[in-house]
């Protein structure tokens, strides 16, 4: 006789998964905040303690010598500063958003082409773009003294100086920022809401002010707060037409002469001023409901069918073209110029094609463009690692503080590339935690850790609006039917996203490439990039070489605009 073992019917207790723990999200986004708190606010907050500091004691004798009324040089800069950034707003509006409603209102004879040629100030890198309206229309450029010759005066007529030079090379480098915004919101108006105010009675410029402008206003939020932190953050212009009194003038400045406290001060202060405008402007658009209700269908474009509008319109589209492919035809004329031949020439007498044969060729000419390469790989890495994960738990995942990683990830985008160079002189000119032990000030993984900080908002804004477009349920499914959330991300999130964030990406590495303000703070010898080459090359007279730098940039930016475009459509310029 055998005896069977009972059968236990106790249940089976399973311990429960810590990834399904709904704190455990906590555990994933916590890398997130430590980068940002290590590269971001700390540095920040280094910046400002040194700004307080003097002897090893606290005290804002900084602030006061800052804003004293005896050694005024410090106040003339910030008033310069927002004067010029404001004005830089209000004319690359007036420009960008003009330029739009024409473009996309009307038909006329040259309206193709000009549209085209329309983004063409953006595949000029700030630098050069002052270079060429420099070669222009300075007081030694083509243009006056073409015209000096010709009517045969003892002086030029005219010449890009001063303020007004800075709000010409600002207005034609930046308008593009409201045209591309400008463009998409023109498109999505709904023709109905004007033939009805029409209908009432109402005038072209009432309708121009009540309706159509208030319906712009998000997109012109938007580019005003871009347009105004890069003219806060301009260093060249300001440098080559002659105004010595700007922030980002007396940072460099105090950086060069060796007073760290001032130029902390000077950051400190210029980072408040750039988040107030970002947050005076983000409660502007907040007053009111600019959301479209109605039904309709967009604007169709009107023909300019008189022959008085089609003769205007022809002129009009001729002298646009001219003036939008001059900056870039002139670079790529100077490049082949031989250096140090061209003095009181109208144009270069001597040409060679040297220039591009050594920057492959010639070691010394190379070392520049592998740095910039290699330096804004390593930032773009970081960029997209850091950017793709922020992206994805900020549009997926839910948990408290979201809005706060958001607004850290953009501040950044409000930091003028002076202030993030002076916040990583003063954060990690000591060895810390953050910089592994090391001292990262003088060596080469400063640059990358710049250009990483500067342009953190580019392949997360790119990524995080792809997302936004993706359904979720195709996740689910793929979750509910047994796949681990690495298999779902690896085979269905990353390939549905990969178009936005190969847009942010080739952005933020051609970005990087081209970045100049903070790496003229940050340069050493064997470090120097493209855009400090370029400068120093011109102040040696170089101008051929120079310019030849300048358009590799040109086409890389050319490139990666039109790889861009392929990617994401007609939502490029509004993803990132």
């Amino acid at each position: 006789m055998t005896f069977k073992k009972p059968v236990s019917h106790q249940p089976v207790i399973k311990r429960p998964s810590i990834t399904a723990s709904p704190h455990f999200v906590y555990v994933l986004i916590a890398p997130l905040f430590l980068i940002l708190l290590g590269y971001v606010l700390f540095p920040l907050y280094q910046t400002f303690i040194q700004s307080i500091q003097m002897d090893g004691n606290l005290t804002f004798k900084n602030y006061t010598r800052f804003f004293s009324l005896e050694h005024t040089a410090n106040l003339e800069a910030l008033w310069t500063s927002v004067y010029i950034s404001v004005l830089s707003v209000v004319t690359c509006a007036i420009v960008g958003v003009t330029m739009a409603f024409l473009l996309e209102r009307y038909e006329f004879p040259g309206r193709k082409a000009l549209t085209v040629l329309a983004m063409v100030p953006m595949a000029l890198p700030p630098l050069v773009g002052v270079l060429s309206f420099t070669f222009l229309y300075g007081e030694s450029g083509i243009i006056p003294r073409t015209l000096k010759l010709w009517f045969e005066m003892d002086h030029v007529p005219f010449s890009l100086k001063g303020v007004w030079g800075v709000l010409m090379v600002h207005t034609f480098t930046m308008y593009t920022y409201f045209y591309m915004t400008a463009s998409a919101a023109i498109k999505g108006l709904d023709p109905s809401l004007e033939e009805a105010a029409a209908s009432l009675g109402a005038g072209r410029l009432y309708i121009w002010r009540r309706i159509i402008l208030p319906m712009l206003t998000p997109a012109i939020v938007a580019s005003s707060l871009l347009v105004f932190m890069i003219a806060m953050a301009s260093y060249t212009a300001p440098l080559i037409f002659g105004i010595d009194r700007t922030m980002t003038m007396q940072i460099y400045l105090s950086r060069t002469n060796g007073n760290l406290d001032m130029a902390a001060t000077q950051s400190t202060l210029l980072s408040i001023v750039s988040i107030l405008f970002l947050i005076i402007m983000r409660w502007y658009q907040g007053l009111r409901n600019y959301q479209n209700l109605s039904k309709g269908v967009s604007v169709h474009r009107t023909e300019v069918k008189s022959a008085w509008g089609k003769y205007t319109a022809m002129v009009l589209s001729t002298i646009g073209v001219i003036i939008l492919l001059l900056p870039i035809l002139v670079l790529i004329l100077i490049s082949f110029s031989t250096d140090g031949t061209w003095t009181t020439q109208i144009l270069p007498p001597e040409y060679t094609f040297s220039h591009y044969v050594e920057l492959f060729t010639d070691s010394k000419t190379w070392r520049p463009i592998a740095n910039s390469f290699k330096m804004s790989f390593v930032a773009t890495v970081g960029n997209v690692i850091f950017g793709v994960a922020a992206a994805y738990a900020i549009v997926r995942l839910k948990f408290k503080g979201k809005t706060l990683l958001d607004v850290f990830i953009m501040l950044p985008w409000a930091l003028p590339g002076t202030v993030v160079g002076i916040n990583l002189i003063t954060a990690f000119s000591t060895p810390s935690a953050y910089s592994f032990g090391q001292v990262l000030v003088g060596t080469f993984w400063i640059l990358p850790l710049a250009y990483f900080v500067r342009h953190l908002p580019l392949v997360f804004r790119s990524t995080s609006a792809t997302l936004m477009q993706m359904d979720p349920s195709i996740e689910e499914a793929a979750r509910n039917l047994g796949a681990s959330w690495w298999y779902s991300f690896r085979r269905i999130v990353f390939p549905l996203s990969l178009s936005g964030i190969l847009a942010g990406t080739l952005l933020a590495f051609v970005t990087g490439i081209g970045e100049f303000v903070s790496s003229i703070l940050l340069f050493t010898s064997k470090t120097a990039p493209i855009s400090v080459e370029i400068f120093q090359r011109m102040y040696a007279f170089e101008f051929g070489t120079a310019c030849a730098y300048g358009v590799l940039q040109i086409i890389l930016i050319i490139i990666v605009l039109f790889i861009s475009k392929k990617l994401t459509g007609d939502k490029a310029g509004t993803a990132v």
